[in-house]
């Protein structure tokens, strides 16, 4: 018997691998850290829950798909008039919306490798053609990157921090290659990590895109702000810019309750990046213990740590599966390690101590 004819999809899935999220382990005693996905340790703030559940009341109605009330929050914030401002869901929405708006067959995206693993995805999705440029010293390769451009490149990312090494590039790196790209090329400075930056030399995106029409500056709720279950990302850029990339928006994708703890959440800045602070002290507790104990950190200004394991990698990972901590694994390369409570750092700290290298 022949086989049953089936449905025509699109040749790029045949070689396309899944967005595969971090995973959660539980030891032999029943313990579970869950250090693979950079959230957050804390809950939401009490203010935010309260706005989140009187939010919940009203879901049997569909949310402001203009998000207008989120986009004018967002804009003070920034210091922006609301015209700057798109929205999406996360900042992987907001990466699928800036392609669907710039990308398509004979395109090129050009981006830092390795870096955050959703821009491969989406860029195959999207019918372009990744440009990938190798990291030097696990920190971007600005000039390299800038070299790499051509006259079909449509967009740029520079991931900053970068992810998953946690490394920064400073303001004068940048505005050179900002000086090279086409004014018909968009950058994207994607700053899902900005909260947790204390070097003074890694610069603000919102002070660069004033005058720079093809620079577009990406942030998100879900890791300093503790939403990523609600999923809310933002794009802020010249109006032309964002009113295009708005074009792209999936009706209805940022949800009511989403909307209402956003806003929530920028009213509680100030006591969300105490917060913040907190985690940046056991980043750099975290980083000082392992540099102590032999291992090779590259300096970072995210909620992670970066260790180059190399063919090691997944025996690093089983030893922390084990002990019932979670890591992220890239195979053959190294182990993304993000930034938990204290507790779920040293019970992290205690597998590293005892690895043999």
């Amino acid at each position: 018997m022949s086989e049953a004819p089936t449905p025509r999809f699109r040749s790029v899935l045949d070689r396309f691998v899944a967005y595969k999220p971090g995973k959660v382990v539980v030891s032999p005693e029943g313990r579970s850290f869950k250090l693979s996905s950079n959230e957050s340790p804390h809950g939401p703030l009490p203010s935010v829950v309260e706005a989140i559940g009187e939010a919940a009341r009203n879901i049997n109605r569909y949310p402001d798909n203009n998000a207008t009330a989120l986009t004018e929050a967002i804009a003070s914030f920034c210091g922006v008039s609301a015209d700057h401002v798109a929205v999406g869901c996360g900042s992987v929405g907001m990466t699928q919306m800036l392609l669907e708006a710039v990308a398509e067959p004979g395109a090129e995206v050009v981006y830092a490798w390795r870096s955050f693993e959703a821009y491969p995805l989406l860029v195959s999705l999207s019918g372009a053609t990744s440009v990938q440029v190798p990291l030097r010293n696990e920190t971007h390769d600005l000039p390299a990157m800038a070299d790499a451009i051509t006259e079909n490149t449509r967009l740029v990312f520079v991931c900053n921090p970068n992810n998953p090494t946690g490394t920064a590039v400073g303001r004068s790196e940048i505005e050179a290659l900002l000086d090279r790209v086409p004014a018909d090329c968009l950058v994207v400075l994607d700053e899902a990590y900005r909260e947790y930056v204390r070097d003074d030399d890694v610069p603000d995106g919102l002070t660069l895109f004033g005058d720079r029409p093809n620079l577009a500056v990406l942030r998100t709720f879900s890791k300093a702000y503790g939403l990523a279950g609600l999923r809310i990302g933002y794009l802020v850029a010249h109006p032309l810019v964002a009113g295009s990339i708005r074009k792209t928006f999936l009706p209805f994708s940022v949800n009511s309750v989403a909307q209402a703890a956003g806003i929530a959440s920028l009213d509680a800045t100030d006591e969300l990046m105490e917060r913040v602070e907190g985690t940046v002290k056991e980043r750099d507790r975290v980083r000082a213990a392992l540099l102590a104990d032999g291992w090779t950190v590259p300096p970072t200004e995210a909620n992670f740590v970066w260790l180059r394991l190399g063919d090691r990698t997944m025996e690093f990972s089983a030893a922390c599966d084990a002990e019932g901590v979670s890591v992220r694994p890239f195979d053959g390369e190294g182990a993304r390690v993000s930034i938990g409570s204290p507790e779920e750092n040293d019970a992290f700290l205690a597998v590293a101590r005892t690895f043999k290298r």
